[in-house]
């Protein structure tokens, strides 16, 4: 079965940096488009990062210029690599995955790691 496990989450001052790992089993994981989406408290999930199959990009516009989504399809992970760090990404982030991206990266996947917490302080 689909399994993602994140890991690279904690605590980290106003202006830092993080990198959160994702390790993905259980599916052909160079065929599948990989992301990133988040949940502060109190408020919706929000997407984050998605990488396709063929390592195309796609950003929040929040998030452009701060966060970088790579992937190594040689060891079935997908990372999110944060610069720049404000306290508002204060969130939990989960990594997603979906095999037919049908042209929208930003939303429509089918499954979800349990998540790591990031948090941001001032």
């Amino acid at each position: 079965q689909v399994q993602l496990v994140e890991s690279g989450g904690g605590l980290v001052q106003a202006g830092g940096s993080l990198r959160l790992s994702c390790a993905a089993s259980g599916f052909s994981f160079s065929s599948y488009t990989m992301g990133w989406f988040r949940q502060a408290p109190g408020k919706e999930r929000e997407f984050v990062a998605a990488i396709s199959s063929g390592s195309s990009t796609y950003y929040a516009d929040s998030m452009k210029g701060r966060f970088t989504i790579s992937r190594d399809n040689a060891k079935n992970t997908v990372y999110l690599e944060m610069n720049s760090l404000k306290p508002e990404d204060t969130a939990v982030y989960y990594c997603v995955t979906k095999r037919y991206s049908r042209g929208n990266y930003y939303g429509g996947y089918d499954y979800q790691g349990q998540g790591t917490q990031v948090t941001v302080s001032s």
